[in-house]
């Protein structure tokens, strides 16, 4: 999920027009970013993502309908991938897990700075994963507290090749930018990308690139 030289194109999902407009004006100040679709709902957000294929969408939490973690995990099945970015005025360390155990590629909340939703769109559109800098250090110390109990995650069990992957993811790049950096084909980045999430015990791109940040190996998504 790519966006090539076209802009990211990107659904919000809010029930607050308010909200949404105000979310269309940050992101209308960059080129490279289309919004295509608004949605009120969970429900409705899932059918325009069948009818518009976005790269991104913004989903708010509590909506009326269907709420966005439970459209996270439902768009997390659908066959044609989609960057999901969680918008919302909820922090709550559950909220924060829950959607990105569902599958959420990015977690920002609408106190943030609107740069942080122009970089966070950006870096899910480029297939990244990008969290909030006000929620980032809150999943780093929950990564800790869980590797704690769970110590058998090292990364001495990572070939030299997925070490310099998870550099690559820590970075926020996508599979394809990955495979130009290293000269690879994207389908065996793919490859190792599922090798280093098994190996680390981690559920998804953002707790790897937490992962990575934490070996010294890049910066969190969010704190580059």
């Amino acid at each position: 999920m790519t966006a090539g030289s076209r802009p990211v194109r990107v659904l919000v999902a809010d029930d607050e027009a308010l909200v949404r407009a105000g979310v269309r004006a940050i992101l209308a100040r960059d080129p490279q970013v289309e919004v295509v679709a608004e949605a009120a709902d969970g429900h409705e957000a899932i059918a325009l993502v069948r009818r518009h294929r976005p790269d991104v969408v913004l989903l708010d939490i509590q909506m009326p309908g269907l709420d966005g973690l439970t459209a996270v995990a439902r768009l997390h099945r659908e066959p044609t991938p989609v960057g999901v970015i969680m918008l919302t005025t909820f922090g709550q360390d559950t909220y924060v897990t829950r959607a990105l155990e569902e599958g959420a590629d990015g977690f920002l909340l609408k106190a943030d700075d609107p740069r942080e939703l122009l970089n966070g769109v950006r870096a899910v559109g480029a297939g990244g994963a990008y969290l909030s800098p006000r929620v980032a250090g809150r999943v780093i110390a929950g990564m800790r507290a869980h590797r704690a109990a769970h110590p058998h995650r090292p990364l001495e069990r990572l070939t030299d090749r997925e070490n310099e992957v998870l550099a690559g993811i820590g970075a926020g790049l996508s599979n394809a930018e990955i495979a130009g950096r290293l000269h690879l084909v994207e389908g065996t980045v793919k490859a190792h990308v599922s090798a280093v999430l098994a190996k680390l015990g981690v559920r998804n791109r953002v707790e790897a690139a937490i992962a990575a940040h934490e070996a010294g190996l890049a910066a969190p998504p969010g704190r580059a």
